[in-house]
């Protein structure tokens, strides 16, 4: 057997399955949303499979819920496609900044990787990438891993959500934001990422007090994605 390292765009079984792995803990409270999202929906009045076709296909929380907000008997469709874009626009910088491992994958196997891309599994693909590993197979098998348990969790919601109808009232809502906190803070540590963290941080701040809802996410993401692509670190290969 070689001892030989795998490059970093390397994706095979093993690396999907030990990244399914590693993004269960995080899985398992993702659910708890996808209970949440599962009574909510019901509550506004989709039926069933609407309700499992839009979890499946478009597998993003914080659009799913807002959706709900805009969801009635006449449903607003350009509002709520901008609405639904303003709060994934994110994915913009996250495929950006994942395309040049994943640009030697044939399209199909491409595409397929992106279509499974969530902060989560980002992060800790990112992460192993800094360390010269390989990531995306935490990518994959963990955005796998996370797609099947907020699947799990709609279904839940649907059929028995009304046991948690308030997850912030148990502090679940701090979940994933303090996942992406330790992500940062385990990160790659150096002048350049404190700054671009500070920047993207503050501009989102500003422009979710004074600018409509929403589009803190995209200002935070442009604003230390603009930074990190004209201030480059020093050319150095993996």
């Amino acid at each position: 057997m070689s001892d030989l390292p795998l490059p970093l765009q390397a994706l095979n079984r093993q690396l999907v399955w030990d990244g399914f792995k590693q993004l269960l803990p995080i899985s398992l409270f993702v659910t708890v949303f996808g209970v949440a999202f599962g009574l909510a929906a019901t509550q506004a009045g989709l039926e069933n499979s609407s309700i499992l076709m839009m979890s499946a296909w478009v597998f993003a929380g914080s659009s799913q819920f807002a959706a709900l907000e805009l969801w009635g008997t006449h449903v607003a469709v350009i509002p709520l496609m901008i609405t639904v874009f303003a709060i994934n626009a994110r994915h913009l910088l996250m495929g950006a900044t994942l395309y040049p491992w994943i640009k030697h994958l044939p399209p199909a196997k491409r595409y397929g990787v992106m279509c499974l891309v969530s902060d989560a599994n980002w992060a800790m693909s990112m992460q192993a990438f800094n360390r010269g590993e390989p990531g995306l197979g935490l990518v994959l098998g963990g955005g796998f891993a996370l797609w099947l348990f907020w699947m799990i969790g709609t279904w839940l919601g649907m059929a028995f959500g009304s046991a948690i109808q308030d997850p912030r009232s148990l502090g679940l809502d701090m979940v994933m934001g303090c996942f992406m906190l330790s992500m940062v803070i385990g990160g790659e540590k150096n002048g350049r990422i404190v700054v671009i963290w500070i920047l993207a941080a503050c501009s989102s701040l500003l422009a979710y007090r004074y600018l409509p809802e929403n589009t803190h996410v995209i200002v935070g993401a442009l604003a230390g994605g603009i930074l990190g692509a004209v201030w480059m670190e020093k050319n150095h290969e993996h």
